[in-house]
Formats: structure tokens, sequence, C-alpha cells
């Protein structure tokens, strides 16, 4: 019997705490996916139906990471590296959306037909060794030892 009102116990007070998260609707995030909306829109033309299937309190928090990284030219990589990057992890996803998104926006961004080919093929082979490494389980100190004096070696003849 003590087991069971600890349960019951467990389960009111687990309920009251729940409820106190669910007290209020967020208005501050309504106004705020409003204003990202605004700027979405300003931005690029239109608010594409991929933000609308956000939740309100998550629109201005995407709309932010995007252009405070992808779209932002003061960033340490310039805008084709970045959709490259995207392309690249896109074909590992994979998704289509992405693909496409990434592919277009590389080329927007100057990216030629050969960059976008070589981008999808460094994806491939890093998939393909990391299956490899992964599957074989190859011992991670000794890889990075190997490697060390690889790079070690290849610096030394390039000097």
């Amino acid at each position: 019997m003590l087991k069971s009102n600890r349960s019951i116990k467990s389960l009111v007070i687990a309920a009251g705490v729940g409820a106190l998260f669910t007290i209020a609707p967020a208005r501050a995030e309504d106004a705020s996916a409003a204003a990202a909306y605004k700027d979405i829109e300003a931005t690029l033309g239109s608010v594409p139906d991929m933000f609308k299937t956000l939740p309100d309190v998550a629109v201005a928090g995407a709309w932010a990471e995007i252009k405070g990284v992808q779209l932002n030219p003061k960033t340490a990589l310039d805008g084709k590296t970045k959709e490259l990057l995207g392309l690249a992890v896109a074909s590992q996803i994979p998704c289509q959306y992405c693909i496409y998104f990434h592919t277009e926006a590389a080329k927007l961004n100057g990216a030629t037909d050969e960059e976008i080919k070589e981008a999808i093929a460094m994806a491939a082979i890093v998939r393909h060794w990391s299956t490899m490494l992964n599957g074989s389980q190859v011992d991670f100190a000794t890889f990075k030892q190997q490697t060390d004096g690889v790079f070690a070696a290849v610096k030394a003849k390039s000097q």
C-alpha cells in the first residue's frame, strides 16, 4: 500500500508541475514570429512554407540561425563554401529538399558544376572511409598517430 501511495503522490506532483508549464500561451513568441516572418519576407521576397512548419516559438530562432550564419557574408566562410558544405551534408543525410536547395544556392554563389560534383564526391569519400574505419574498429589512437605522421611527412616534403 505504501508503494501505491508514493506512485499516486508522484503522479500528482508531476501533473502539477506539468500544469505550471502550460498555464499561459507565449505571446512574446507570437510577436517574435510575426517579426521574423516580416524579416524573412523582406529578405527572401516571400516566406517559404518550410518556416511555416515550425511552431511560432521556434520561428525567430530558426530564422536567426539561418540569417546569422548561412546568409551572413561576414562569417569566416564565403557563401559558396557554405552551400557546398550544405550540399555535401545533404547528400549524406540524404535530404532531397536540402540537396535541391544547397545545389541552387551554391550555383547562386558562383559554384561551378565541377565544384558541385567534387563536393558530393568528397561527401561520398568521407562516408566510405568512415564506414570502413568504424566497421573495422580501427584503433583511434593508432589512426591519429599514423595520420599525424602522414601530415608531418607531407609538410616536410612541401618545404
